[in-house]
């Protein structure tokens, strides 16, 4: 999360500066220190850092509250004087809560309800840590069966490939869409020295003036690259160039892209943090907090973003998040949410995808594999709404995932003293990560047919699904599997 906020806390040398960070519309320049290295501004210290990374469901040391309107800021410190002692509140720019620093003793769940008590405070809640939605598998080369499976090609002939005056915002970790070498610190575990790492946008995805408004809500500049290869995987569904000759297609190939990065992955961490001695992590080492995400989508929404796709998600609610998502809809924006892929796991409700399912414009997606069946990891639950291809490597292998461009992960497994970040292949993924956004890619087509409000973008898909399961709505496909030309076709579109 990035309120406004002036205080720095500088670690070791001083080399990496650590914070709640700067606004968006800061300069890109200011990520970079004057040794010419990149420094990561938020949201999280080494310390909170390490404790989500041994298993913390939350951000120690931290709290979301929304004080009552007109409480004023004498009130609001003593409120918080009264429960936690010692704090300090920032602002976020695209919020409308504080963030709360306290110290890190102080257990956020028994603050959080103390402070909910007081009438001042509308609600008070731990940051809690999200993670992205998908499973990836070794990378190989195959034919989209989602694709043909949702008839994209007659819809194609509907509306090919929606509008660039579409917008849709890819709220993940991050997107290759530039070219770029940075140079950061790293540490072997005993040294720490300088390393200069090369960007490049994704072959298959860039186009010109398809990236508009992008931000890193973690280094807090305008350069939300992607370190990890879920975002752009992500962005491809939705948007990959189709039609040019070269690797695969997108659904709503024509739409523009935001890339908002929310989710910090191994990378991130460990040029982030190189200086606490940080070596090595899992490379498939991703998190994302509810106050970042919660920022990010009111971001999207404020500057044009007509689609949001969120696949990501966790087992706790937070109020923020589920704000932000009202916020976004009532600006006109769809939003399309990974339901999540614990099944196996005890099936615990997915946030912020449990909101969905009482918010119009606001949809939870569950994914099925190519026989149409539930996917194993899918969850289950009255609050899934809808069902996309989403991938099953466990009963078809690579075939069986959900192709697309993005980075080859064999140029940055975290033991590489010097990765790269500029390698592409086409790999098969498989998740609810990968089933929210063919919503999302539909969304777009839906509204450059003109259907510009969000609850008839939900409504219309609803009404046109294909049934799967139990006849009518059920917990596993929710109303049916997305049908596109049905959809299209169905409001009139005939063609």
């Amino acid at each position: 999360m990035h309120p406004t906020h002036q205080t720095v806390r500088l670690l070791a040398a001083g080399a990496i500066a650590v914070s709640l960070g700067l606004s968006p519309g800061a300069q890109q320049s200011d990520a970079i220190d004057s040794t010419g290295v990149r420094v990561m501004r938020g949201p999280l210290t080494p310390e909170q850092a390490t404790a989500i990374r041994n298993g913390s469901p939350y951000v120690p040391g931290r709290l979301i509250v929304k004080f009552r309107p007109g409480t004023g800021s004498n009130a609001r410190r003593t409120v918080l004087a009264a429960v936690v002692g010692e704090a300090e509140e920032h602002r976020p720019r695209h919020g409308d809560f504080s963030v709360i620093d306290i110290r890190p003793d102080i257990d956020p769940r028994r603050a959080a309800l103390d402070l909910a008590a007081s009438p001042d405070v509308e609600y008070a809640e731990p940051v809690y840590i999200q993670h992205p939605h998908a499973r990836p598998n070794d990378p190989s080369y195959g034919r989209q069966w989602n694709f043909h499976t949702l008839g994209m090609e007659s819809a194609w002939d509907i509306n090919p490939g929606a509008s660039s005056s579409v917008v849709v915002a890819v709220v993940d970790t991050g997107v290759a869409f530039r070219d770029e070498i940075l140079t950061f610190l790293r540490s072997d575990g005993r040294f720490l020295f300088r390393v200069t790492v090369p960007f490049a946008a994704a072959p298959d995805l860039e186009r010109a003036g398809r990236f508009v408004d992008p931000w890193d809500f973690w280094w807090d500049d305008a350069l939300p690259l992607d370190m990890d290869g879920h975002g752009t995987h992500v962005a491809g569904t939705i948007a990959q160039s189709t039609n040019n000759g070269l690797g695969l297609a997108g659904m709503a190939y024509n739409v523009r892209i935001m890339p908002l990065k929310v989710c910090a992955s191994a990378w991130d961490y460990l040029f982030g943090y190189a200086e606490t001695g940080l070596a090595v992590l899992p490379l498939d080492f991703s998190e994302c907090d509810a106050a970042t995400t919660a920022q990010a989508i009111r971001y999207a929404a404020d500057r044009g973003a007509r689609v949001i796709n969120l696949s990501l998600g966790g087992p706790h609610p937070s109020i923020a998040e589920r704000d932000a998502i009202r916020y976004a809809v009532s600006r006109g924006a769809f939003v399309a949410i990974s339901a999540g892929n614990e099944y196996e796991d005890g099936n615990p409700v997915s946030y912020p995808a449990a909101f969905a399912a009482d918010i119009e414009g606001a949809v939870s997606v569950a994914a099925v594999s190519r026989d149409l069946q539930r996917a194993y990891y899918s969850n289950t639950g009255p609050y899934v709404e809808i069902a996309a291809p989403g991938g099953n490597l466990r009963a078809d292998g690579n075939s069986g995932g959900i192709y697309q461009q993005t980075l080859d992960g064999a140029f940055f497994d975290t033991f590489l003293l010097r990765p790269r970040f500029d390698f592409f292949l086409e790999a098969s993924y498989q998740g609810t990560s990968m089933a929210a956004p063919h919503v999302s890619g539909l969304a777009a087509l839906l509204y450059s047919q003109g259907i510009t409000s969000p609850a008839a973008i939900e409504a219309a898909m609803k009404k046109f699904a294909r049934d799967l399961g139990a006849p009518g709505r059920d917990d596993e496909y929710g109303y049916g599997l997305i049908d596109p030309r049905a959809t299209l076709r169905g409001l009139g579109v005939a063609r």
